[in-house]
């Protein structure tokens, strides 16, 4: 590529329709790259799973960055950040309050209840020979189930979503120049759930349920661990953290089987492949694509040195594509063996959803194979989601 500028811009068309080739151009030629934006880009797995895991590669210093673009506290409500932009030690002491509502033995209690709600949604559209996997599948499954978790009724699922979207939207003007409106959405959509949750709170109070947000309700009101803005962020972290990603999940993992019909045939005719296929699927397309650090001091890194204070991207998706990791990366293989990808994330930060996700995709994706077997595209042209943070389908229409 002739200029810095082409190597990195994650704003494209071209970028979010197909980040791979950017990534592999990036890591083979600069894979500790200095934007001209001022962020540095890392591409390269084991630069990147440092920077996720070395604490001199932290959040202190994202407030004053979320302020400045988002507002400061008491334009939100006083919302405070979420534990997401937090190192510890007030990391630790919010992570440790939800731990026990996501270990995978609590999730794999759930795996009925999630099976219940896939083939209920199926149920709506198997008559129908079509459907559009996102609006039918992806997006309703694992909002039915964080909203079950959280207590939110039923009736208010639709009302959230908006808000939901117009956040994670406005993720990537983080360290990036962006167009105000998206700003301003996100800020209207941070401020709307938040809101949202708030009203929830004092029927809560009076009438406890056996649900994450009566729990929290119930620390809260110990006054010791948990103030009543955190409780708020943590619940707009959970609603939005515990969908966003198995949407694109589902979505991109079941595009990435249509498009190469080995494999797809391979988990039909096995499919007891169906955790490792999941795996594969989360490092092929990743969910997340990227995620960022600010150095707490000077780090040399691959040979430079990167100033304390640096806002640091860790390309996710990138690093999940590394051949020295990775053999043939470009290759789906639901079967790959030592699959140590990091669409989760790596070190304190690793995704709290993580076991949740897995068995939501498993069963997403499971049930697909078994109850529609002549499942195929019915369309080539797909449009992506504006997000370089998260890679997800606006639509996926299939036919059965």
């Amino acid at each position: 590529m002739a200029t810095d500028e082409a190597l990195f811009n994650p704003l494209t068309p071209e970028f979010h329709a197909d980040p791979y080739p950017f990534y592999r151009r990036l890591r083979e030629t600069d894979p500790i790259h200095l934007s001209p934006l001022g962020l540095w880009i890392l591409t390269r797995y084991d630069d990147c799973v440092t920077s996720l895991r070395d604490p001199r590669f932290g959040r202190d210093g994202f407030e004053a960055i979320l302020s400045a673009q988002y507002g400061e506290e008491s334009d939100t409500g006083r919302l405070p950040r979420s534990m997401l932009f937090r190192d510890p030690p007030d990391h630790t002491r919010l992570r440790s309050l939800v731990n026990r509502a996501f270990t995978p033995r609590v999730i794999e209690g759930m795996r009925g209840q999630i099976q219940e709600v896939t083939d209920r949604l199926l149920d709506q559209v198997e008559r129908r020979g079509h459907m559009d996997v996102i609006a039918d599948l992806a997006y309703p499954l694992p909002v039915t189930v964080i909203c079950d978790m959280l207590g939110v009724p039923v009736g208010d699922h639709e009302r959230i979503r908006g808000w939901s979207s117009d956040i994670i939207r406005s993720l990537d003007a983080i360290g990036v120049p962006s167009d105000d409106s998206i700003v301003e959405r996100g800020r209207i959509g941070r401020r709307g759930i938040a809101d949202y949750f708030r009203a929830l709170l004092p029927e809560r109070r009076r009438h406890p349920r056996a649900d994450l947000l009566s729990s929290l309700i119930a620390v809260e009101e110990r006054g010791d661990r948990l103030t009543e803005g955190e409780l708020l962020a943590t619940c707009v972290l959970l609603f939005i953290a515990g969908h966003e990603t198995t949407v694109n999940l589902i979505g991109n993992g079941l595009l990435a089987l249509l498009r190469h019909p080995a494999e797809l045939a391979r988990l039909r005719a096995e499919p007891g492949l169906i955790g490792s296929a999941v795996e594969e699927l989360l490092r092929f397309d990743s969910p997340v694509q990227r995620t960022a650090r600010i150095t707490s001091a000077e780090v040399e890194l691959g040979g430079k040195s990167i100033p304390k204070g640096a806002f640091v991207v860790t390309a996710i998706g990138a690093a999940n594509r590394a051949p020295l990791h990775f053999p043939d990366p470009d290759r789906l293989d639901i079967g790959r063996p030592d699959n140590r990808h990091i669409a989760f994330g790596f070190g304190i930060h690793f995704c709290l959803g993580a076991p949740l996700a897995r068995v939501e995709g498993q069963l997403a994706l499971g049930t697909l194979m078994r109850r529609m077997p002549r499942l195929r595209l019915a369309a080539t042209d797909l449009e992506w989601r504006e997000s370089s943070t998260l890679r997800g389908l606006k639509v996926l229409p299939v036919e059965f």
